[in-house]
């Protein structure tokens, strides 16, 4: 996951803009990821990573049928601005690059797959505003904790957002670990779970 905002330092989900998060874009909307918005996405991708991690509207259109789909786009007047494909998954197993988002039937991990902001509008809190709804989503979900695949120097903002270097479970999360390049690292942190209230 390469964050291009780093200025700001089993039913489908459909998280909603929390409280408390000052996004600088008027008129932008937060909602759910749809189909509809992939060429903007698309566009938005290609502006940020270059062609070696672009991912095809076919891999999302797949991604977004997945029940385990969290993902969520800002958009403003009809244009993609930025995204955070993600979903429910489990602790140690990484996602490759082009992979689908397999659901699973006990969830415990919010796997933050790719976010991207058009570089244009860097620096106006885009990230925090896609990251702090997803991280609602998973508090109301019971997710207990949160991973990544950090690529293209990224590490260090994901540290300043909780997570630490982690190892993949097993031989074949590390070769889909490997699908990002040498220098892709996974990691992780751990997620507030509310507390269970009064047993009856």
């Amino acid at each position: 996951m390469h964050p291009s905002d780093l200025a700001d330092g089993p039913a489908q989900a459909t998280p909603t803009t929390p409280p408390g998060a000052p996004l600088n874009l008027p008129g932008a909307q937060l909602r759910a990821l749809a189909p509809a918005d992939l060429p903007g996405l698309l566009a938005v991708q290609r502006a940020c990573y270059g062609e070696d991690f672009v991912e095809s509207a076919d891999v999302f259109t797949r991604r977004l049928a997945s029940p385990a789909n969290c993902s969520l786009v800002l958009v403003q007047a009809g244009q993609v601005c930025a995204y955070l494909a993600a979903y429910h998954s489990v602790r140690g197993k990484v996602t490759p690059l082009h992979g689908d988002f397999e659901a699973t039937p006990h969830p415990d991990t919010l796997y933050l797959h790719d976010m991207a902001v058009l570089p244009a509008l860097a620096g106006r809190g885009l990230a925090r505003v896609l990251l702090q709804s997803l991280w609602q989503h998973a508090n109301a979900q019971g997710l207990q904790h949160a991973a990544l695949v950090s690529v293209q120097g990224s590490q260090g903002y994901w540290e300043r957002h909780g997570f630490a270097l982690c190892s993949p479970h097993g031989d074949a999360q590390r070769q889909h670990l490997a699908s990002y390049g040498t220098a892709a690292v996974y990691m992780r942190k751990p997620l507030a779970v509310p507390a269970a209230g009064p047993q009856p």
